[in-house]
């Protein structure tokens, strides 16, 4: 490889989220934020922005837009034209923007669990009600996977419900969504009048041949109620530059948004729209290696926890680099996530933040050194083998 993903980079003592969070003892595997180097040309632009020494407000960012065009007509012939554009801080501004631009206070917000948990937290901070439609879950083996309950998803929607905020590939069960599940989710949201807020950012982090496919591709009456969020930070881990985006068609619905926005989010910075313009431009080949390194992570997880952790399941992952894990058979006393920060000392997500059908389960990102997973993973199968020696 040309990038060695290998490199155990200190982060303690960098204002990292991440690694700040917990005791120095810990190993942090709870949050989407990787611990790789970002691609040399990114790190090249932003050198040569900081030596420029002026950071004033960020313009048009045409370049941008332009990119952001090409790259969706090239990988999903999807046509995006400029205006359609709307720049936001990242995710969880434009979860909160999109809840408070849909409706009122007090209608329904689709959602189907278990979901990222900020879907849920920007519903209640919006005075929105969730309307909770479960997946189904099955098992086989060590491994499990999920799929959409229609008929859940029909029962939950009521007269009140106004929006659909849906994730796909989904965090955090690592689903990529096929071309019929999304057409038969946009004929829901055609028979029910909903507009369709869905969160693509891991759209880039696919494995075994996973193709993404944008809802809002499938034809122009679903663009039409689509609004479609994305961002290069999870692709090539750039989440602290602040920089994602919402794809619109629709000119009422993206002024519904753009007035929610407006005063409140914030403007674009100039080092992550820098940053996002060396991504998109020159990332590629970082890109395919990293996917070639997630996957190999993804596959020692999946073994290991087959062989090493038997009373674990692992849901196979077909995109994201986070991994979900059942952990209800293990024996644990109380919430597995803080039974292994104490006992193995390796900081996870608890599944119940993430709503109906979380709980019991952890999330752990896999966007980290071989080495690094490793000895978390060892660490987690010393504490199990305690715990059943009693």
């Amino acid at each position: 490889m040309s990038f060695n993903f290998d490199t155990l980079i200190e982060r303690r003592n960098t204002d990292s989220a991440k690694w700040g969070w917990y005791d120095p003892d810990v190993l942090p595997l709870f949050v989407a934020d990787m611990d790789f180097r970002s691609p040399e040309p990114v790190i090249r632009a932003l050198r040569e922005r900081v030596e420029h020494g002026v950071f004033g407000y960020a313009g048009q960012a045409t370049q941008l837009i332009d990119l952001i065009c090409e790259r969706l007509w090239t990988r999903y012939r999807w046509e995006v034209k400029p205006e359609h554009i709307l720049f936001l801080p990242g995710l969880v501004s434009a979860l909160n923007v999109v809840a408070r631009a849909i409706g009122q206070p007090g209608d329904g917000v689709l959602v189907t669990t278990p979901i990222y948990h900020p879907f849920l937290h920007a519903i209640q901070r919006q005075e929105r009600a969730a309307h909770i439609a479960p997946m189904r879950y099955r098992t086989a083996d060590s491994t499990a996977s999920y799929e959409l309950d229609f008929d859940a998803i029909e029962a939950a929607i009521t007269p009140h419900t106004r929006l659909f905020m849906f994730c796909n590939p989904h965090n955090p069960v690592g689903r990529v969504y096929q071309p019929s599940e999304l057409e038969r989710l946009a004929d829901v949201a055609l028979r029910h009048n909903l507009i369709i807020s869905s969160d693509e950012i891991h759209c880039d982090i696919l494995y075994d041949g996973n193709r993404h496919l944008p809802i809002a591709s499938l034809a122009p009456e679903i663009a039409e109620r689509c609004i479609t969020l994305m961002a290069p930070s999870k692709t090539f881990n750039l989440p602290g530059l602040g920089l994602g985006f919402a794809i619109v068609s629709n000119p009422e619905l993206r002024q519904q948004l753009q007035r929610v926005a407006e005063g409140i989010t914030g403007h674009y910075n100039v080092m992550g729209l820098t940053a996002a313009v060396a991504a998109y431009r020159e990332g590629q080949r970082w890109l395919d290696e990293l996917l070639a390194y997630l996957t190999a992570n993804r596959d020692y997880l999946m073994a290991f926890v087959s062989a090493s952790l038997p009373s674990v399941r692992m849901t196979r992952m077909e995109g994201t680099y986070l991994a979900w894990l059942d952990c209800r058979e293990a024996g644990i006393p109380g919430v597995p996530a803080e039974f292994f920060l104490k006992e193995a000392r390796v900081g996870l997500t608890d599944g119940a933040m993430f709503g109906p059908g979380g709980e019991g389960f952890v999330r752990i990102c896999i966007g980290s050194p071989r080495a690094m997973l490793t000895e978390a993973l060892e660490r987690m199968r010393g504490a199990l083998e305690r715990l059943s020696q009693g």
